[in-house]
């Protein structure tokens, strides 16, 4: 509908919508105060954390910003992998539009605290048989050209506000409270997911690299065994050997095609799961690599205390504006109860033609507001008041497990950080001592003091040390990764702050 008026009428239509809209509404919602914290205020203590570093500090924050994963994870082909993954990975492009429908939804709940103008126009012709205007009508008609019936044309135009809730009780305004506070929620679980996505983009390389490295040792110790059952079948059948030496022999061998069989399969799926990561096939270029030595991750993330995690997991952050929303939903039940005042008026112009639709005196306005008090609703109203605050108690009990979660899979990654180290030295050592047993009994049977059989059993602890030396180093790297995703990363989303 369009105002057709005066500048002056438009103005005081104007002003009276707004002060109308201005009125105070007062809060029903409880006043929203953060749970307390249901861990302890210190990390734990004891002989997992003695390492150094491992025990939490508040000397320093992981990296802060929307790239703080460059500082942690320094490798550039790394880094390349985590970017693409970020440009491309579906999962992460629905979150980010999860963002823009949240914005939508709070934006539609926002707009119902100011009145909405409408302006409309119409004209009608019509004719109306004499017969159906009783007997008045029937005078009229006779006393006129002789039709039988009546012809008449009807214009008008005006503008007007349909259906605007005074918010005297908070109720609309506790709704706009709720869908913003699940608008925040939405952007932290988006945030959310881009940490997870990058922890995850880096453990599927190193997981690689790792395989691929398991998978050359194989290689190389079935080339060494190869050529022991090689040597050893040449014995036997010089006879200087005996059978029993050349079916273990065979035994080795045979474990390591076995071996080499499942890590080609692994290293091949590796790859798989690293597409599908990054949204995108990758060529041998961007995913070869050195060992997990080579491998830059930043080891050194200080824990700071309990607390900051509340400002930094976005999971936590995400717990609390669902918390902020459910307590926001409480005002709008509790507003229930009281008297819902509604305005509907329009003003503008009507007249018989429309050439008279601007003449003096066409002029016509209504005001119409509506009041409707609940007096009996068989309980309906308290039901849905009860209903929101045991949400708002669920949503208290989901907030304080979220602190609980972070809190255990901080401490897990701490006492990890502070045994992974001691465990790789000590497993690179026995990587050494092995190495040193399988020389000596090679050279012990080579001089017949030994058995094969002790070389046999040296040659399978060297090789089960490499394997569990390389399964370690790819643990540990993974902690630093898992130390990142579970403080938070410091994370932002790359989406407005503001709703509108």
């Amino acid at each position: 509908m369009t105002v057709f008026s005066t500048p002056k009428r438009i103005a005081a239509i104007t002003a009276l919508l707004l002060t109308t809209a201005s009125l105070g509404a007062c809060s029903l919602a409880p006043d929203y105060t953060r749970p307390g914290s249901p861990v302890p205020n210190a990390w734990p203590t004891g002989p997992a954390y003695e390492a150094a570093g491992a025990q939490g500090t508040t000397e320093s924050s992981p990296p802060q910003g929307l790239d703080s994963w460059k500082a942690v994870f320094r490798g550039p082909r790394l880094q390349a992998l985590i970017q693409k993954s970020l440009d491309n990975n579906r999962d992460l492009r629905v979150a980010l539009l999860n963002i823009e429908v949240a914005r939508a939804t709070y934006r539609v709940q926002d707009a119902a605290t100011l009145p909405q103008l409408n302006v409309s126009g119409s004209t009608t012709r019509a004719r109306t048989p004499i017969s159906a205007l009783g007997a008045q009508g029937a005078s009229a008609g006779a006393a006129g050209s002789g039709t039988k019936g009546v012809t008449y044309n009807s214009s008008q135009v005006q503008v007007g506000v349909t259906s605007y809730e005074l918010d005297l009780f908070g109720r609309v305004h506790s709704l706009s409270q709720q869908a913003l506070e699940q608008y925040l929620a939405t952007t932290e679980a988006t945030a959310g997911t881009r940490l997870s996505l990058i922890a995850e983009v880096a453990n599927a390389y190193l997981t690689l690299v790792s395989d691929r490295q398991l998978l050359a040792l194989t290689q190389d110790t079935l080339k060494a065994q190869q050529a022991t059952y090689d040597r050893n079948k040449r014995m036997f059948d010089r006879g200087s050997s005996s059978a029993l030496d050349l079916a273990q022999s065979q035994t080795a061998v045979d474990t390591a095609r076995a071996n080499l069989e499942q890590y080609t399969r692994q290293v091949a799926q590796d790859r798989n799961a690293l597409e599908l990561l990054v949204g995108t096939p990758l060529s041998d270029a961007e995913i070869e690599g050195a060992s997990l030595d080579d491998q830059d991750v930043l080891g050194d993330l200080p824990a700071g205390l309990p607390a900051d995690l509340m400002l930094r997991r976005p999971d936590i952050r995400q717990a609390e504006h669902t918390l902020k929303a459910a307590n926001a939903n409480i005002g709008a039940a509790r507003a229930a109860f009281f008297p819902q005042i509604t305005l509907t008026g329009s003003y503008g112009t009507a007249s018989a033609g429309l050439t008279d639709l601007f003449a003096p005196g066409s002029s016509a306005w209504s005001f119409g507001p509506s009041v409707s008090l609940p007096i009996f609703d068989n309980g309906k109203n308290q039901a849905n008041l009860d209903i929101a605050k045991a949400d708002r108690d669920i949503d208290v009990a989901n907030y304080e497990k979220a602190v609980q979660t972070a809190f255990r899979e901080v401490s897990d990654a701490l006492a990890a950080r502070g045994t992974l180290d001691r465990q790789l030295a000590a497993q690179t050592s026995l990587v050494k001592s092995s190495q040193l047993t399988y020389d000596l009994s090679t050279k012990r049977y080579d001089r017949g003091i030994d058995s094969f059989l002790s070389v046999l059993d040296a040659q399978r602890s060297l090789y089960s040390a490499q394997q569990t030396r390389i399964a370690v180093q790819l643990s540990l790297l993974e902690n630093r990764v898992s130390l990142f995703k579970v403080l938070g990363g410091s994370e932002t989303v790359p989406a407005e702050t503001s709703a509108n």
